[in-house]
């Protein structure tokens, strides 16, 4: 996919991690204050002893150049260390970071890791290299499963991705990517903190995120490398394109989704009022009321296939509302 890895830091948020020892704190205080060399003298010598949240901390305060000059190299050196000693976030960083400064196979195994994790940006750069077979093997159906993950957590660039992926990948592979992005959905827990977030162990409190710096010149991200002739790779422009519309209602479409069952006809209508005003595009499909009984089944279609069945329940439940894919 042109363009796709220069794409990363455009847009990539980060933040500090919370505090657990008290020192550590002080330092998030004082850098939610704007004393960030305050920050830095507390947070410096606890890195240094070992702790892996000062060590995290000042990884972000080099990246940052906050507290101190930016160093990059610094950043990664500080993310290693806390890394070394299982900080999940300063992996997640470490990895987009060591990717982003163009050591794209030393990172790979970091961002692996956090794509399971449920990380949205290392789901895109992975499924980017499995669909295209760069740094790992292709692999058609997991790609198509990551990229579906990070499309529905928002990421513009992974669902534009993901509609040129439709172009290439046979149906029978995008089902089978649906079905092992939704278990990778059930397994992930509600234990996830993305990348940009405070450490699950760590206290609730956090500093204020700032954008992440270009790691490149920006006539470096926009260059396109030269495809391989092997290798079909979807077109993605460099600047962050607009998020795409739903697949299209088909009148002969053989497929529905369902979005719940009901005691009461009125709270069927009442879903379909907040899903329509919440998920961009869906108010175009008919809404079915289908009774059994005393239930109401609220439906929604007809739609062409049970793929674009699958990825229309992908960005409704992105919604936070049930869906699940059904034959009419």
């Amino acid at each position: 996919m042109k363009h796709i890895w220069g794409m990363m830091a455009a847009g990539a948020w980060l933040a500090l991690s919370a505090p657990v020892l008290a020192d550590v704190k002080t330092g998030v205080d004082a850098w939610q204050q704007g004393d960030y060399a305050k920050a830095i003298r507390e947070w410096r010598p606890l890195a240094q002893a070992g702790d892996p949240d000062a060590q995290f901390n000042m990884g972000q305060a080099y990246k940052l150049g906050r507290g101190v000059q930016a160093d990059l190299s610094t950043a990664i050196d500080w993310y290693r260390k806390a890394t070394a000693q299982g900080h999940l976030r300063a992996e997640d960083n470490l990895g987009l970071l060591m990717f982003q400064q163009g050591d794209r196979a030393g990172a790979m195994s970091y961002l692996q890791r956090a794509s399971m994790r449920g990380e949205p940006r290392a789901q895109y750069i992975v499924g980017t290299a499995l669909f295209n077979g760069d740094l790992v093997g292709k692999d058609w159906v997991r790609a198509y499963a990551l990229m579906s993950r990070a499309a529905a957590s928002g990421l513009a660039q992974a669902s534009t991705s993901l509609t040129q992926m439709d172009k290439y990948i046979p149906e029978d592979q995008r089902r089978q990517g649906l079905a092992m992005a939704a278990n990778m959905d059930q397994g992930k827990g509600a234990t996830f903190a993305a990348a940009d977030q405070a450490p699950v162990r760590a206290a609730p409190a956090s500093v204020p995120t700032a954008q992440l710096p270009a790691s490149t010149p920006p006539a470096a991200r926009t260059a396109a490398p030269a495809p391989k002739p092997a290798t079909p790779r979807p077109q993605v422009a460099a600047a962050t394109p607009p998020r795409p519309a739903l697949p299209r209602p088909s009148a002969s479409g053989g497929w529905r989704v369902q979005l719940g069952a009901f005691g009461a006809e009125a709270n069927a209508r009442a879903l379909w009022s907040r899903l329509t005003g919440k998920v961009s595009g869906l108010s175009a499909y008919q809404p079915f009321l289908v009774k059994a009984g005393a239930v109401t089944r609220l439906q929604a279609g007809p739609i062409a296939s049970s793929a674009d069945a699958s990825r229309l329940c992908i960005r409704i439940k992105a919604a936070g509302a049930d869906c699940m894919p059904k034959k009419s």
